[in-house]
C-alpha cells in the first residue's frame, strides 16, 4: 500500500522513500523517488512524513521507540491501529512537537492505484486535519473522504469497515458450508447470493473461490487477522460473529496460508476437489 500512495506524492512533490524491506522501493525509485538509507536519512529536512506500517507495533518500533520525527513535522500515518494506540501516538506526538494525524484507508491495491480508497483524517488540530486532507486526496475517492474529531476516532472508522470485511468473508465461509451440504457448487452458491448482504464479498472473491486458488493477495489473511484482534482489544462487550470470523483466519495462519488472500478462508468449505493453492 506505501508503494501506491508514493507515487501518487510523487505526480506533485518530491518524496524520499524508506522501507524496511529495501527492495521494495524499487518501483518508486524508478518513478523518481529517492531512496534513504535509514528513517532518520529519510526525514532529515522533510517537512511532511508519511507512513504506511503493517501495525501499531511497528508503528513503535520504527517512530515512537526511538523518537524518529523532528519537531514540527507533519506526520500522516496510514497504518491501521487500535483507538487505543491512536491515542498513544497524538500523545507522543504532542509531546515531541509533532503534528499527528491519523489517515487509515479503506480498500486494496486496486483502488488505491485508482485513486479510489476510502479514507478517514483523524486528529485534533484542525489545521493540520486539512494540510493532511490535501496531501491524501490523490488516493481518496471523494465520496469517502472524511475528516473526524480525533485520531482515535478515525481509527474506529477503519476497524469498523474491516469489521464489516470480516463478517462479509466469514459469512461466504458459512454459506459455502451450507450450500455444499445441500450438493451445491461454489460456483452456484456465488451465483445465489446475488443481491443479498454477501454480494459484495461474493462478486469480489468470485474468481478466486472458483479457481480455488488464494496465493495472489490483495489483502493478506495476515493483515485482517491482525486487525480483527484491534477490534476484539478495543471494545469490553463481546463480539462473538468477529471472534468467529479470527477463528477461520487464525486455521489459515496455522496452516501456513497468512500470506494468502483473506478469500483462503473459504478454503475448507470448498471440499478437496475444488480448493487448490
Amino acid at each position: 500500500m506505501g508503494t501506491e500512495l508514493a507515487l501518487h506524492l510523487l505526480k506533485s512533490h518530491d518524496v524520499v522513500a524508506w522501507n524496511r524491506t529495501p527492495e521494495r522501493t524499487a518501483r518508486v525509485q524508478d518513478a523518481g523517488a529517492r531512496v534513504a538509507t535509514s528513517v532518520a536519512d529519510a526525514v532529515a529536512g522533510v517537512e511532511v512524513v508519511v507512513t504506511s506500517l503493517f501495525g501499531p507495533e511497528t508503528v513503535r518500533e520504527v517512530i515512537t521507540g526511538p523518537s524518529a520525527l523532528p519537531a514540527g513535522v507533519l506526520w500522516i500515518d496510514s497504518t491501521t491501529v487500535s483507538p487505543a494506540d491512536a491515542d498513544e501516538f497524538a500523545a507522543w506526538a504532542s509531546d515531541k512537537g509533532v503534528r499527528y494525524v491519523h489517515t487509515p484507508v479503506v480498500g486494496t491495491i486496486a483502488p488505491a492505484r485508482a485513486g479510489k480508497l476510502g479514507v478517514y483524517v483523524g486528529g485534533t488540530d484542525a489545521a493540520a486535519r486539512d494540510e493532511a486532507e490535501e496531501i491524501v486526496r490523490p488516493w481518496a475517492d471523494p465520496a469517502r473522504l472524511h475528516q473526524v474529531d480525533t485520531a482515535a476516532q478515525a481509527a474506529t472508522a477503519k476497524l469498523l469497515a474491516n469489521l464489516a470485511l470480516a463478517l462479509s468473508m466469514q459469512g461466504l465461509v458459512e454459506a459455502l458450508r451450507l450450500g455444499r451440504g445441500q450438493g451445491l457448487a461454489p460456483e452456484r452458491v456465488l451465483e445465489l447470493l446475488d443481491s443479498t448482504g454477501l454480494a459484495f464479498g461474493a462478486t469480489m472473491k468470485k474468481a478466486k473461490i472458483a479457481e480455488g486458488s488464494f496465493d495472489e493477495a490483495a489483502f493478506t489473511a495476515n493483515a485482517l487477522a491482525k486487525d480483527i484482534r484491534l477490534m476484539l482489544r478495543s471494545t469490553p462487550d463481546p463480539l462473538p460473529a468477529t471472534t468467529a470470523a479470527l477463528e477461520s483466519f487464525q486455521r489459515a495462519q496455522d496452516a501456513g496460508e497468512g500470506e494468502y488472500d483473506i478469500s483462503v478462508i473459504t478454503k475448507p468449505a470448498l471440499g478437496e476437489s475444488s480448493a487448490r493453492s
